[in-house]
């Protein structure tokens, strides 16, 4: 597997010793200190949860989620396994940009046809002019006369609208690392945090999930999959407060010595914003168990959303302070530009991008291979 996180350099934490017995699922029994709700968690008392291990939920779940999770292969063949499914993936958004440029003239025809293609391909208005405006200057002030030119031209204008979206996940910087994961229904955090456990163990990271999505039981049972299959430990409560069992959560990794707590979290949409509320409740508790936690705030996008997605990064960001974002669902999608509309709107960093359902269908985001799939 080829290497996408970046560790801080730091003394060698040696983790606690791995149990070898199946994953267990943690149910949250009770509190030492009760509490009404997880508002009475922002008190300056900090209650110590107290958790017990019962049978592990074995439910039928999401295709995807049960997918046998198949061993990585040696770098090199990941590699070009990888950039094969991306340009696959993305097929439907680079058909319409990479034929403008065979056997084409220099002229007013094409820049309103690469414009079409741009603002079709979800770009933004704000991405395409800036793209066009920046290619005709280029042309004229290095004299391109070739289209082979102009669309080298046009790569490396991409590469560089992108490239500030493109950064490591930083690991070993804190301990434990708090991840909190957030999203609408059915952009795939559940399946994005399985799959980035798995990732995150192939790096010697030992993981803990928190089922914060207390409101939908197949979320929680395919969290539990998901544990199982890593022998990853899964904090959960059958109904109840989401800001409580990432609270939990946080102390029971403190207490097991783990490297990184992941938070799921309830679906919803910006405009609901009573959850959107309690999406910054749950932040607030998780940094009642940890000072400074949450550490890393992802928003999850499917990349089919297209120019919605800008209004999704600008309300969970409004609300939480995004730290990153992960791009799931683009095989198959025609609006592959979306990443160019979100560099020139929040230009917050892309951790992760996915092209299938695959565990190794998720990887971290390169600017110069993403822009290498759209021109191919």
């Amino acid at each position: 597997m080829f290497s996408f996180f970046k560790k801080k350099p730091k003394p060698e934490v040696v983790p606690l010793p791995e149990s070898s017995a199946p994953a267990e699922l943690v149910q949250i029994e009770r509190l030492e200190t009760p509490v009404e709700s997880a508002a009475d968690l922002t008190s300056d008392a900090e209650p110590t949860a107290v958790v017990s291990a019962v049978p592990a939920i074995k439910a039928k779940v999401e295709t995807e989620a049960a997918a046998e999770i198949i061993p990585a292969p040696v770098a090199a063949e990941q590699k070009r396994s990888w950039l094969s499914r991306l340009k696959t993936g993305l097929s439907k958004t680079s058909s319409n940009l990479s034929i403008l440029f065979v056997g084409a003239k220099i002229d007013d025809d094409l820049y309103e046809e690469l414009e079409s293609a741009l603002l079709v391909s979800d770009a933004g208005v704000e991405a395409t002019h800036f793209l066009l405006n920046t290619l005709k200057k280029k042309v004229k002030e290095d004299k391109l006369t070739e289209a082979t030119q102009v669309k080298a031209a046009l790569r490396s204008l991409l590469i560089d609208l992108l490239s500030p979206l493109q950064k490591p996940l930083v690991l070993d910087q804190h301990q434990p690392l708090v991840m909190m994961i957030a999203g609408v229904n059915g952009a795939g955090k559940t399946t994005t945090i399985g799959k980035l456990a798995k990732h995150l163990q192939a790096h010697k990271q030992s993981v803990l999930l928190a089922a914060g999505d207390t409101f939908r039981a197949a979320a929680r049972e395919q969290l539990t999959i998901w544990g199982e299959r890593n022998n990853v430990t899964v904090i959960s409560q059958e109904s109840g407060d989401p800001a409580a069992v990432a609270f939990d959560a946080v102390h029971s990794a403190q207490a097991r010595g783990t490297n990184v707590v992941m938070v799921d979290t309830a679906g919803r949409l910006p405009t609901q914003l009573h959850l959107m509320d309690e999406l910054k409740k749950i932040k607030r508790v998780i940094g009642k168990g940890m000072a400074t936690a949450p550490h890393e705030i992802l928003l999850v996008i499917d990349g089919n959303t297209g120019q919605n997605a800008l209004a999704q990064v600008k309300a969970f960001d409004d609300a939480l302070g995004l730290t990153g974002l992960v791009i799931t669902k683009l095989d198959g999608t025609a609006k592959g530009g979306v990443l160019a509309a979100i560099a020139t709107t929040r230009a917050i960093p892309v951790y992760f991008i996915g092209v299938g359902e695959q565990i190794e269908d998720l990887q971290p985001f390169d600017a110069a291979e993403f822009v290498d799939a759209l021109l191919s």
